[in-house]
């Protein structure tokens, strides 16, 4: 465990954590509770972690929600737990509450319309095996795959997808272990940002994650929670503690489930 930020006591936070009257716990999926994995049906929670979450969710005192690039059916057939966390899809364009109710924002016709016209050139390109569709967005997974194939699979979707037609409405990001083309208007920040606005300001909130997807999150919790980045190595971040999983990630939800029993 690594503190990046030097404002950052966490010996403070769990003191403080353990004290206050609300509690959010928010945590990315793939990279962050589960290793990746090429095949990505077989990408369950590091060992022990649905354990400490379900502990954690006991207590009834901490709000706990995934937030996941994830599409939210696909993400329910994962992870097991007692209790139904809170759970915001696809970058924020879904929110399930433990109630199963569960709603996808209104997505512009002209944006859909982008988004399957940006489905057919990758199934011209021979590349839509490999794609994972969702709603406001297709994922373009590379991970298991040759270096030589991927650098031609980035080389031809940089040089070409704004030939797309409509794709002057789509966002390309590239992620750990592919590229999206993203309909813009949401991400992971808009719903850590809904998240707090439903919570007292003075709440002990942190959010857990290790993409680059992560960092409109992170930004959103300035100043307003910890940051926790967890991955195996170090990357450029804004995130205030650098955790290496499952080890840290386990010893951190272990400390964070007996704030709550207090």
């Amino acid at each position: 465990m690594k503190v990046l930020n030097n404002k950052i006591a966490l010996n403070d936070f769990f003191a403080r954590l353990a004290e206050s009257r609300q509690r959010i716990l928010m945590l990315d999926y793939d990279g962050t509770l589960a290793p990746f994995k090429t095949k990505r049906d077989e990408a369950v929670p590091y060992k022990g972690v649905e354990e400490l979450l379900n502990a954690i969710m006991e207590t009834q005192l901490c709000r706990v929600v995934l937030v996941s690039g994830r599409w939210t059916k696909d993400l329910l057939k994962l992870i097991h737990l007692n209790r139904r966390p809170e759970i915001w899809g696809s970058h924020g364009w879904e929110r399930m509450l433990p109630d199963s109710s569960c709603r996808i924002a209104a997505i512009p016709e002209h944006a859909l319309k982008a988004l399957t016209c940006a489905e057919d050139w990758l199934q011209q390109e021979g590349l839509y095996e490999l794609c994972e569709p969702k709603p406001a967005c297709v994922a373009l997974h590379w991970r298991g795959l040759g270096q030589r194939r991927i650098e031609l699979i980035k080389e031809k979707v940089k040089d070409n997808w704004f030939l797309i037609p409509h794709s002057n409405h789509l966002e390309l990001k590239e992620f750990d272990g592919g590229f999206e083309f993203r309909i813009p208007g949401k991400n992971k920040g808009d719903a850590v940002r809904q998240i707090l606005s439903e919570s007292d300001a003075d709440c002990a909130a942190a959010y857990l994650g290790d993409d680059t997807t992560d960092e409109d999150a992170f930004h959103e919790l300035e100043g307003k929670g910890l940051r926790i980045l967890v991955r195996r190595e170090l990357r450029s971040t804004s995130a205030d503690i650098w955790l290496v999983p499952p080890e840290e990630l386990l010893l951190f939800l272990g400390d964070w489930r007996d704030a709550c029993k207090v």
